[in-house]
């Protein structure tokens, strides 16, 4: 809906908007003629406002608004894919190569890896030391205690993650 419904959303409110310019000028040129009173023109525009242009205009604007956040919501995603698909296919990467190849910061693709972890989508480890991501299959990181990277002993910090108490580095598990 990221694109149809911020369309949808546009012509809701631009109907509305018309249907009120109609209206008022329908309104008007009864009263000029005599055919309508100015109460009488106020309270048909303010009818064709409460009927029709408040929930045209209110459903139009809740669809741009919903509309907009769906296509952030799909980009975010297809940075994610991004990630993903460059760190499975290389089998590492530094994390400065992932910030420039999605054009984003490294706030970002860290937020991201951990989002992909937490989705059950993304098992290796990072050493945020040395900057570099790793993918390797889950098998082999639970059989080994020691940390990839210095050989030092691994504890679990959180859902899916193992943390190494001297480099720093982090394990991600797919449950």
């Amino acid at each position: 809906m990221g694109g149809s419904g911020r369309v949808v959303g546009i012509i809701l409110i631009a109907i509305g908007l018309l249907a009120l310019v109609i209206t008022a000028a329908l309104m008007a040129s009864q009263v000029a003629s005599g055919e309508n009173t100015a109460s009488g023109a106020i309270l048909g525009v303010l009818l064709v406002f409460a009927a029709v242009v408040a929930p045209s205009v209110g459903v139009g604007a809740y669809l741009v608004v919903k509309g907009g956040q769906e296509k952030k919501q799909l980009a975010q995603v297809e940075q994610q894919r991004k990630l993903l698909n460059i760190v499975l296919t290389r089998g590492q990467a530094s994390i400065a190569d992932l910030v420039l190849e999605l054009n984003s910061t490294q706030a970002q693709v860290k937020e991201w890896i951990y989002d992909l972890v937490g989705k059950g989508l993304f098992s290796g480890y990072v050493n945020w030391d040395e900057g570099m991501v790793y993918s390797r299959q889950a098998s082999e990181l639970r059989a080994g205690k020691k940390c990839p990277s210095c050989g030092g002993e691994m504890a679990f910090a959180g859902k899916g993650v193992i943390r190494c108490q001297y480099c720093g580095s982090e394990i991600f598990l797919a449950t």
